[in-house]
């Protein structure tokens, strides 16, 4: 998850800064993609440790839940009822 979220929000800014680099204030080609990978590689930084503080607060509300769902011992092993 923090992988996807930092790659997301990193292409997210790379197109962002090309449209207003390139279309808005009329900068060179070299300029504008030299700044554009900049602010991509710093937001990918970013969306990587928001990522993961994502995750980790995900994990550790699921843990008491995964506590409370301990099967009982009649039914580890047996595979679901199909319903038919």
């Amino acid at each position: 998850m923090p992988q996807r979220l930092a790659a997301i929000l990193a292409l997210l800014v790379f197109t962002a800064c090309l449209i207003v680099g390139g279309l808005e204030t009329g900068n060179t080609f070299t300029t504008t993609v030299a700044r554009a990978l900049a602010a991509m590689g710093g937001t990918f930084v970013i969306g990587l440790m928001l990522g993961a503080m994502g995750q980790k607060m995900i994990d550790e509300n699921l843990e008491p839940l995964k506590k409370e769902s301990v099967e009982p011992e009649e039914l580890k092993g047996k595979k679901p009822a199909s319903g038919r």
